[in-house]
């Protein structure tokens, strides 16, 4: 038994690269490397969250969430406190991608950078490098001013009906009391 060092960048529109290192013993699972990591950026974790397991491209895979919330027993998702950390870990520079918080999307690229002898007492922030933006910083997608991500050219006046099929003229004789 050994341990595992993972760089865990944080995806942020500033210029500057936010990242950790992590290191946590492989036996671990992932929800210990969750808080391990929530911590090292001072977010405090209450939200909702999922890895993902990726490849050298940064495509989600394989699903393994904080909470069990499958619809249906065939769902293909694992549950991190249920998910050992070496079980997933297949290639050298494994790469895993964190979501956390769906609302805020914040977004954590996860690489292995190194497999020790060493194991450790608990997770531990080996290196900190930038400073991480406060977890409420980023705008909710319902924060979002309406029309923010609109397009005017993308509709004509024809399209202004509702969408149950009622127009204006079928509101003409409508008397309010």
């Amino acid at each position: 038994m050994g341990s595992l060092k993972f760089r865990v960048l944080l995806d942020s529109e500033k210029s500057e690269e936010i990242f950790r290192d992590i290191q946590i013993n492989e036996d671990d699972n992932f929800e210990s490397l969750y808080h391990a990591i929530l911590k090292s950026f001072s977010f405090e974790g209450n939200q909702l969250a999922s890895f993902y397991i990726s490849n050298d491209e940064w495509d989600k895979g394989h699903e393994i969430a904080l909470t069990d919330m499958r619809y249906d027993d065939e769902e293909d998702i694992s549950i991190m406190k249920e998910s050992t950390l070496n079980d997933f870990m297949e290639t050298s520079d494994q790469k895993v991608i964190l979501v956390h918080d769906f609302m805020r999307m914040w977004i954590f690229l996860i690489e292995l950078i190194d497999r020790r002898q060493e194991t450790v007492a608990a997770p531990l922030a080996l290196l900190a490098v930038g400073l991480a933006p406060p977890e409420d910083s980023k705008m909710m997608q319902e924060d979002m001013e309406f029309g923010e991500d609109f397009d005017d050219d993308e509709f004509s006046e024809e399209d202004d009906d509702f969408e149950d099929g009622y127009d204006d003229e079928d509101l003409a004789n409508y008397e309010e009391y």
